[in-house]
């Protein structure tokens, strides 16, 4: 099939029966036509250079090309259509060795993000019967064809790009990616680089709606958007540009209700409302390499920190810490994932907080009365803390930037420290929390745990002694 995309999608018998009305398409086919290089009427270029800022028409085909598109866009189903075309429409054959697949790849944040864009291949393959001849063989994770080709998905981890021969890879929503910790970003870029290295006209597509100035969205958009690169093309496009059924009422009371989250949303603008929490050599300073957990010492007084969940969709954590002198130690995370049964998460938990001599653990205010009586009943105090989540991480900064804390070798609570994000509200006030997509429940236990010490310390003195975490009398210290 000796076809271009844009023939391919106004064949009815093709990819056309998805884009009946192509008039609503129509800035979509200028997109597609710069991804291949394909000639472009004025009206189209006159788009083509409002959305990429740049002189001239392409020429030729982008070896990457990274757009930067608003919400509701269009864009996982374009970049589904994309994969199907290059798996059915080009041949790779002379580039792969006997035996070897291609392999177009889909990668995203995690696996229930990248199967979005899966079903939509699926529903591509499905709904052309000349198309679903093709098709070997449907496994969860990918589509193999009978043309050496298979189209998979894969979260976004350098380690799950190696080993293969990646004819094509499409990057979903990489401005949510992390930009730091075990699978930054730019390592997973880096890996997909050289995996596609050895096919001449291997195409990389990263598309996704803006967020903070930090990660490559943004680092590419800075240096390349604006600049006629021969193989590297950005696209910057809102949302109604791409797909002008979109209201712009609703965008409009968005806007309203939250300025800056809408114009990254809806206008395709960067965030300069949010910044990084912690670095990663900040992070890494207070690992204690090897040290999963602790056993409980008699001479030190524990204290433990909760993050309770339902079982349905967060994980119920805990985490117990204690002060040696001036540096505070964590001990001990416990995760519980869901689903779960909370009466159960809670009687493992008290176990363990048993085992450390606990007879209070905090947490914060989530779902009332039915958190304290779980605890009560199996002989432990859960007291409210007097800190919301937002000032807990904002405390636990300093300590982390002077290294007075010694945390566990956790990856869990790594990923979820530098995924804390810095915000500003549309009141003008900074919160902590953390970014589109991810979860604090580790970190929120770990920090409240960490930061209670301090609390703690400056409370308890017997005389002119202050008792840095070292066992005392209860009624003293009653906690």
């Amino acid at each position: 099939m000796n076809l271009s995309i844009i023939d391919a999608i106004k064949d009815s018998n093709l990819l056309g029966r998805f884009f009946k009305d192509l008039d609503s398409w129509f800035a979509w086919v200028v997109y597609l036509k710069a991804v291949f290089g394909l000639a472009m009427t004025s009206e189209e270029f006159a788009l083509y250079q409002a959305c990429t800022g740049r002189q001239h028409p392409p020429v030729r085909p982008f070896r990457e090309v990274w757009g930067v598109i608003g919400r509701r866009g269009g864009k996982s189903f374009i970049a589904a259509v994309i994969a199907v075309f290059l798996a059915l429409f080009r041949d790779f054959s002379q580039y792969l060795n006997v035996g070897e697949r291609g392999v177009i790849q889909i990668i995203a944040a995690d696996k229930a993000q990248a199967k979005v864009l899966l079903q939509y291949v699926k529903g591509l393959l499905h709904g052309v019967p000349v198309f679903e001849q093709y098709i070997a063989r449907e496994l969860r994770e990918g589509v193999e064809l009978k043309n050496g080709i298979s189209i998979e998905i894969a979260t976004a981890s350098f380690r799950t790009v190696r080993g293969r021969t990646l004819v094509a890879a499409i990057l979903d929503e990489a401005a949510f990616w992390r930009s730091e910790g075990q699978n930054p970003d730019r390592e997973v870029l880096s890996a997909v680089r050289p995996a596609s290295a050895s096919i001449p006209n291997a195409l990389i597509l990263v598309i996704s709606s803006p967020y903070s100035r930090t990660g490559v969205l943004w680092d590419h958009y800075d240096k390349y958007h604006g600049v006629d690169h021969p193989e590297l093309l950005v696209w910057q496009a809102q949302t109604r540009t791409m797909n002008p059924s979109i209201p712009q009422s609703l965008i409009d009371r968005e806007l309203e209700k939250d300025p800056s989250s809408a114009k990254a949303e809806y206008l395709a603008e960067f965030r300069s409302d949010v910044e990084g929490f912690v670095t990663l050599e900040a992070v890494d300073a207070c690992i204690v390499p090897g040290r999963r957990e602790l056993p409980p010492i008699d001479d030190f007084r524990y204290l433990a920190f909760t993050d309770p969940s339902g079982g349905s969709s967060d994980s119920f954590t805990l985490a117990v810490a204690h002060l040696d002198g001036s540096v505070k130690v964590l001990d001990l995370i416990r995760e519980i994932a869901p689903p779960f049964s909370p009466e159960d998460a809670t009687a493992d938990l008290v176990r363990d907080l048993k085992r450390f001599g606990i007879r209070r653990v905090y947490g914060d205010r989530y779902s009332g009365e039915w958190v304290r009586e779980s605890f009560r009943k199996l002989g432990i105090e859960y007291s409210v803390s007097p800190k919301p989540k937002s000032e807990i991480y904002g405390e636990i900064l300093p300590d982390l930037n002077s290294g007075i804390i010694e945390l566990l070798d956790n990856e869990k609570l790594k990923t979820q420290l530098l995924g804390l994000e810095r915000r500003t509200t549309s009141s003008g006030r900074d919160i902590i929390a953390h970014g589109p997509r991810q979860h604090d429940d580790v970190v929120n236990a770990a920090a409240g745990a960490l930061v209670m010490l301090t609390k703690h310390k400056r409370r308890v003195i017997s005389g002119a002694r202050i008792f840095y975490g070292r066992r005392i009398d209860p009624d003293i210290y009653p906690f």
